[in-house]
């Protein structure tokens, strides 16, 4: 399904021509039928010849209500040119032509209407004032038609017109991401809140879990409706009512994007391509404030210039857009921004989360968007992977406005290029994620750099916890995962299970360190079943003897000598063995001990799973 818009100057009968077209009235208020005027967003739907179903959105003309114009053209396929026959070309209609090719709606239909009121030498000549004011915008060359709606005649072909830009018109793609910017927003009795918008970039279906991204609040689809039908589900492209459980009218304003939870977030700071129309009041001053104006949406914003400073009527720049209140944005999204009284320019957004405000006049930052804006898919992808990476394929999929399939494709490749990272299986593990190859060599060097440093400060411990390392790289714990097993295959790090070391790092005992070690090993021995209090030696070192399996900790102050602990350990299963059970008592008197070492080293091997408690008495496990 297709929606069109209308476009042109206030009173030049673009509500009379729709409603002429879908015997729908598309002015809603009272006071447009007083004034005669349209005034806000009004909507109607209609069959064309080849039987094709068609949304229609009717927007107004006067200049007092160009932002409510903007709420309607931002989804539209094919835009209607409305100029009437006894007024030419006036300011709205310059200023919708700008909008319309600002926005690059490429599909145009230019309607001479109220043709009963002059001659065919007049519509000839308002023609060829439209086609001048046409000329360098997305509308050039784009067909015409003259038509009366009173009296009927050239509407015929204009259904026949509209009908033949639609069959070369492609149908918007399933990007599995589905956005509906709300532009109503009302209750019905007994069914609740109803919002209606456009469908972009994926599907809705009834009972599905939805999301205002502005605000996070969320919802379920209650049910659906196109043209006054119910549907269960939906397809991109579409008119569509939506009947919300879960939100009151009060929670929910024009503006919002209605889509599925956890992928799409506001944002205050936009990376963009600006190009200022070719008749701007005024050139466009760095930190200039603007309003901002996208889909049914806007906000104000300051436009921070890259790479000039100033941008006068027709040029074209890179900006950062910074925004007072945030609002939900994909990549390739077109904007508008505007002055007080007047279109300035717009353009295409082609990073929605950038990391930070860059220093102006910077050839890095312009060529990294250069990419984003012209590069392939795959340019696109690295370029993402290495300002964001990891990503997972939402992620990379929102950021680069690709399909997932495509993305999916794309990151296969570009693995086996050596241009990307990835850890995981796209196809089937939901934590998969990609690095660059930059940005997998800079986390390498990230973490052979914190162990050399912990190896370092500790020279006498095996290595540095593992979790440690995971919080430094501030990484979730599948991705941390993933990341490690590499690292281990790459021989970057050796995995200890409980901490990591570099490949290389051996504990190398001095002089000194070796005779207080023979010390404090020689001290345990002398009384091996109640080592002595007295026997003392450094932390650092103490942790050596351990890893090294000289000495065992059964428990906080108390450590054995590794010989009188695997002494004691094979006495007391032997003992378990003849008598099938032990207690601490039994075991003091089997090694001449007190309650102060026995007991720990009961606990300690109930902990090692060799016995298990039953009430006083230990059995084997």
């Amino acid at each position: 399904m297709y929606v069109i818009g209308t476009a042109g100057h206030v009173d030049h009968g673009k509500s009379t021509l729709v409603k002429a077209l879908t015997d729908i009235d598309p002015d809603r208020f009272p006071e447009e039928k007083a004034r005669e005027m349209t005034i806000d967003l009004g909507f109607a739907w209609m069959n064309l010849p080849s039987g094709r179903e068609v949304s229609i959105v009717d927007v107004p003309g006067h200049e007092r209500f160009i932002k409510n114009m903007l709420a309607g053209v931002g989804a539209i396929d094919l835009a209607l040119l409305i100029v009437a026959a006894d007024e030419s070309v006036m300011a709205q209609t310059l200023e919708h032509i700008a909008i319309l090719n600002i926005l690059q709606i490429t599909r145009g239909l230019v309607v001479i209407t109220k043709t009963d009121l002059v001659d065919e030498e007049m519509v000839e000549l308002v023609k060829a004032e439209v086609e001048d004011a046409m000329e360098g915008t997305s509308f050039e060359g784009c067909p015409m038609v003259g038509v009366s709606a009173y009296s009927g005649d050239g509407m015929g072909d204009l259904k026949a017109t509209m009908d033949s830009i639609l069959d070369e018109t492609e149908v918007r793609k399933d990007l599995g991401r589905p956005r509906l910017p709300i532009d109503r927003c009302f209750t019905i009795s007994g069914f609740g809140t109803v919002v209606t918008g456009t469908l972009i970039d994926g599907t809705l279906t009834v009972g599905q879990e939805v999301e205002l991204a502005g605000s996070g609040q969320k919802a379920r689809v209650r049910g659906l409706q196109s043209h006054k039908t119910k549907v269960n589900a939906t397809d991109p492209g579409v008119r569509l009512a939506v009947n919300l459980s879960g939100l009151s009218k009060d929670e929910v304003e024009r503006g919002e994007i209605l889509t599925i939870p956890g992928w799409l977030k506001p944002t205050y700071r936009l990376d963009a391509r600006l190009r200022m129309v070719k008749n701007a009041p005024n050139p466009l001053k760095h930190n200039q404030g603007v309003t901002f104006h996208l889909f049914t949406s806007e906000a104000s914003a300051r436009v921070r210039l890259l790479d000039a400073d100033r941008l006068a009527a027709g040029e074209e720049g890179w900006v950062q857009l910074l925004l007072s209140d945030p609002l939900p944005v994909v990549k390739g999204d077109f904007f508008v921004i505007r002055s007080a009284k007047n279109t300035l320019g717009g353009g295409q957004i082609v990073d929605p989360n950038p990391r930070r405000r860059y220093k102006r006049f910077d050839d890095s930052v312009i060529e990294r968007m250069m990419t984003l804006d012209q590069g392939t898919g795959g340019d696109i992808i690295i370029s993402v992977a290495e300002q964001w990476g990891p990503c997972n394929i939402t992620t990379l999929s929102q950021r680069t406005n690709l399909p997932r399939e495509e993305v999916s494709q794309r990151v296969s490749q570009l693995t086996k290029d050596g241009h990307i990272v990835t850890l995981g299986d796209f196809g089937t593990d939901s934590d998969a994620v990609v690095y660059s190859a930059q940005g997998w060599d800079i986390l390498k060097s990230k973490v052979a750099s914190a162990l050399q440093l912990y190896h370092t400060q500790y020279p006498l411990r095996q290595g540095v916890p593992a979790q440690e390392i995971r919080s430094r790289l501030d990484l979730s714990q599948p991705v941390y995962q993933r990341a490690l097993v590499r690292l281990v295959d790459e021989s970057i790090v050796v995995d200890e299970r409980q901490s990591l070391r570099l490949p290389d790092h051996e504990i190398t005992l001095t002089e000194k360190m070796e005779e207080e070690a023979s010390a404090y090993l020689n001290s345990l021995q002398k009384d091996p079943y109640s080592p002595s209090a007295d026997a003392k030696v450094s932390q650092e070192l103490l942790s050596v003897l351990i890893d090294q399996g000289k000495v065992v900790r059964v428990a906080d102050g108390v450590i054995f000598a590794a010989s009188a602990y695997k002494e004691m350990t094979d006495r007391i299963v032997e003992h378990l063995k003849a008598q099938g059970s032990i207690t601490v008592a039994d075991a003091r008197t089997m090694f001449d001990s007190s309650r102060k070492y026995i007991l720990p080293l009961m606990e300690h091997l109930d902990q090692q799973q060799i016995t298990r408690r039953n009430g006083d008495e230990r059995v084997l496990r």
